[in-house]
């Protein structure tokens, strides 16, 4: 075919401004009653509220739970922290150093291939004590002095378990309640489900500590939308010039007329819209619109300069250096006073494997003072009764030491079948244990907690019955939970 009646082709099949206007006549009815969100999206851009600033619930027709709480702030400790330095206490293990691992305990669990080789799983007592704490007499590791000190405000819970052994299927596990890529995290189904209560910020924002170490990967997918609209995936804040990236517009640009170009773009959306009817193009006017809002209401969250001296003496030194866990601790409480939904904090580097005594003790010391910090400046600023916070890793770590074991150094491998993560606030009893795992942390004896109960219980503390809030994707209905999950009643208060 020659170059000439390729560009007469190209030229027929490409519907040019008129046409496409003919076709928005045409179907005018139908579409200002099938697909009409896209033409009300961009109208109030600049002040009044329209359709798509405050994202419609989804939920309104199914929602029959009182709500406990209307926020989330989410500390992921990415890496699996040890259960056996934090909060579960194991006294019978000091006199144990070295003894293999009884058969009957182990019971012929699956082992990672970092330890399956060994010979001899030697216990690894804990080479930190613990001491009791609060009225309510919790056992906390001398690791975690400031936590120690507001344990009566959380319930510690000791029985979680996963199925999975490995980092990145636990963490997409956790997450997104599958171990493979590509469902909703568990911030977008609350986005998509409850809607946003800002309209100048997302509903879901990420932070990930600068000072944390790399020892695994983290990616963008486990705050990403899966099958949702794209509206409802997290959206990272970072601490550098461009705290989210693609925002601030390019050099040289004084944005004069960035409103008429949002209003043209507007336009050509709308007639894709028209057109094809595509749900993305009603997310894309959605996240276009956003972006301009947050192009004045981030610069204001991100700058914490005004916040007075004994609130960064309260979250500790590092709360000045931007991007450091403690300054993201401080930048939460500001995201969470704007009523952002869900706040998501990563912290890396909890995979010891090995020289766990001390990378423990830096990784308590980082983020120690900062956690205990956010759950009083909550509390004082009357947050706390409505906003949840959750801290917590992908799975814990093994009673014996993977390679050479000293009382000093040692190190433990994964283990998913019981470990501790801690929720406080709103709708849990606060000062409580829940769940127990036998002498050597290794089985659960009582109360068992699935990650799908864990995410059913998140759910139903935001009003939302887990298994109501479903997608179609595909000809099936996913939810978070899966086919699985229930309620832990016995954490509610």
């Amino acid at each position: 075919m020659s170059h000439h009646h390729h560009d007469e082709d190209f030229r027929l099949n490409t519907p040019d401004f008129a046409d496409l206007n003919r076709q928005l006549d045409r179907r005018h009815f139908l579409s200002k009653t099938a697909f009409g969100l896209g033409a009300m999206a961009l109208n109030g851009l600049l002040g009044s509220t329209n359709a798509l600033s405050n994202t419609p619930s989804v939920l309104t027709d199914i929602q029959q739970i009182v709500p406990k709480a209307k926020r989330v702030v989410y500390l992921f400790m990415a890496g699996g922290p040890s259960q056996f330095e934090t909060f579960d206490y194991k006294p019978k293990l000091q006199n144990m150093l070295g003894q293999g691992l009884p058969d009957s305990v182990r019971q012929g669990q699956r082992l990672t291939g970092m330890s399956a080789n060994q010979a001899i799983l030697p216990i690894a007592p804990s080479a930190y004590s613990f001491k009791q704490y609060g009225k309510s007499k919790t056992w906390v590791s001398e690791l975690l002095p400031h936590t120690a000190q507001v344990v009566d405000d959380l319930c510690i819970i000791k029985s979680i378990y996963t199925e999975q052994i490995n980092h990145d299927p636990a963490i997409t596990f956790f997450q997104t309640g599958h171990q493979l890529p590509g469902r909703p995290s568990i911030g977008s189904w609350l986005s998509y489900g409850l809607g946003s209560e800002n309209q100048n910020l997302p509903a879901f924002i990420v932070l990930v500590s600068k000072n944390a170490p790399k020892d695994q990967p983290l990616y963008a997918r486990l705050w990403g939308n899966g099958f949702l609209p794209s509206e409802y995936q997290g959206v990272q804040f970072r601490s550098g010039k461009d705290s989210v990236l693609f925002l601030n517009d390019p050099e040289g640009y004084d944005g004069a007329d960035r409103k008429q170009m949002l209003d043209y773009l507007s336009k050509l959306n709308q007639m894709q819209n028209e057109a094809w009817g595509d749900p993305e193009v009603d997310a894309r006017i959605a996240q276009y619109e956003m972006a301009f809002r947050m192009q004045t209401s981030v610069p204001e969250v991100m700058d914490t300069s005004n916040e007075p001296d004994e609130v960064f003496e309260l979250y500790g030194k590092d709360s000045r250096d931007k991007g450091s866990y403690a300054a993201n601790c401080l930048l939460a409480r500001k995201l969470l006073e704007r009523d952002v939904r869900f706040v998501q904090l990563y912290h890396q580097g909890w995979d010891h494997h090995g020289g766990l005594p001390n990378a423990m003790r830096h990784q308590c010391q980082q983020i120690d003072r900062a956690t205990a910090a956010l759950i009083i400046d909550l509390k004082r600023r009357g947050l706390l009764e409505d906003t949840l916070v959750v801290w917590g890793g992908e799975f814990g770590r093994t009673v014996y030491s993977q390679g050479k074991l000293a009382k000093e150094d040692y190190g433990r491998d994964h283990h998913p079948r019981c470990f501790s993560m801690w929720m406080a606030g709103a709708g849990v009893k606060a000062g409580i244990s829940y769940g127990e795992t036998d002498d050597f942390s290794y089985n659960i004896i009582k109360d068992p907690v699935h990650v799908h109960d864990f995410q059913a219980t998140l759910l139903h503390l935001m009003g939302i019955d887990h298994e109501q809030l479903t997608f179609k994707f595909q000809g099936r209905r996913y939810r978070l939970t899966d086919v699985h999950g229930q309620v832990v009643k016995g954490i509610l208060a």
